[in-house]
């Protein structure tokens, strides 16, 4: 991976997004991707668009969710002990005896999920598993007074775990989901931008927000922005590591290439120009089939304003939702240049219709 993207992509990563609080990481992605861009602006809410070509047609909405989960301060006890709240899809299981960082307003403040030591449990039959309220974060203070000197109810925490290589093209991270998107849209207005063949469609590059509580984000600014056609970058399961099921859950494996879906939300004549694209320029898709929802912000992108042509590509992902997602940097830069591909091969005006 070019040295400038790597870094790009190291410090996306290992800057807190929080959902719902996702302002530093969004920063991050307009720093970068303003550089490649006509213009820039943000919403409401922190939804990001760099825009490229402004004024071409169709409209192209490269769109990918900045937000991490996460947890909330919900509670202190009277000895200075936190108890939270999740934000999204975390595992109470996996995040005991971990460190997090609480990202109060006066600045962070370190803190571990507390564990109790085997010798001192009496357990008859399996231990079940915690709930998230089960879970309480020591900050090494002794009183609520002394605790809500440096927090206070709401406050977002965020597992320590950062960016590292694990082996050839292997990484491993706490928050590739969703990261590896913004990245993806971002590199591919790079690629377009330094491009000498003609863009005809203007690109609307999207960092939107709060995907792990809803989808909420893409449904602002899909419906703002009013795209004509939408790629949306996510990750997906890899189902390449023992336990996992494969009739169940699709044979998906990390190295081989970019997924895509068919199926429900997904056009069919948008997928058909994605594949065109990849085997033009020799990228190796894998496939995924999908029943009612893609659990991505495909989903709400979609319908919006009466429907909007859209189509998903994912990064396979292995352990998604723990401190270790496990991604091959090859397959994740293979997603800028389809992308790029994608918006190239768009004409003048051309809208994609389901042919009846």
């Amino acid at each position: 991976m070019r040295t400038q993207s790597l870094e790009f992509l190291r410090k996306l990563v290992n800057t807190p997004s929080p959902v719902g609080h996702e302002v530093r990481g969004q920063r991050v992605w307009l720093d970068y991707a303003k550089r490649f861009a006509d213009e820039t602006f943000s919403d409401a809410y922190g939804n990001c668009v760099a825009v490229l070509n402004k004024g071409g047609s169709p409209r192209l909405m490269l769109a990918a969710h900045a937000d991490e989960i996460a947890m909330a301060v919900n509670y202190i006890d009277d000895n200075g002990f936190l108890y939270v709240r999740k934000m999204g899809g975390i595992d109470a299981a996996i995040t005991k005896a971990q460190r997090v960082v609480i990202h109060s307003r006066g600045g962070p403040v370190k803190g571990v999920v507390g564990n109790v030591a085997p010798h001192l449990m009496k357990l008859e039959g399996d231990p079940k598993p915690p709930k998230i309220h089960d879970l309480f974060i020591d900050i090494g203070v002794g009183t609520r007074k002394d605790a809500e000197k440096l927090v206070r109810i709401g406050d977002p925490l965020t597992l320590v775990d950062e960016f590292d290589l694990l082996r050839g093209d292997l990484a491993v991270a706490r928050a590739f989901d969703n990261r590896i998107g913004t990245f993806a849209v971002a590199e591919a207005l790079r690629l377009l931008q330094g491009s000498k063949s003609r863009l005809r469609a203007e690109v609307c590059a999207v960092s939107n927000v709060q995907e792990e509580v809803g989808l909420l984000g893409a449904r602002q600014i899909a419906y703002s922005l009013k795209p004509d056609v939408a790629l949306v970058v996510d990750v997906t399961h890899a189902t390449d590591y023992p336990t996992v099921s494969k009739p169940q859950h699709g044979d998906v494996k990390v190295g081989s290439g970019p997924a895509i879906t068919h199926g429900g939300c997904n056009h069919p004549e948008v997928v058909a120009r994605i594949e065109a694209v990849a085997k033009a320029r020799k990228i190796p898709l894998q496939h995924e089939a999908m029943s009612s929802t893609s659990g991505t912000d495909t989903d709400v992108i979609f319908w919006t304003r009466g429907g909007i042509a859209s189509a998903l590509i994912s990064l396979p992902n292995r352990y998604m939702h723990s401190p270790v997602e496990v991604v091959s940097l090859k397959d994740l830069e293979q997603i800028p240049e389809l992308l790029a591909g994608f918006a190239s091969s768009l004409q003048e005006g051309e809208q994609f219709k389901v042919k009846i």
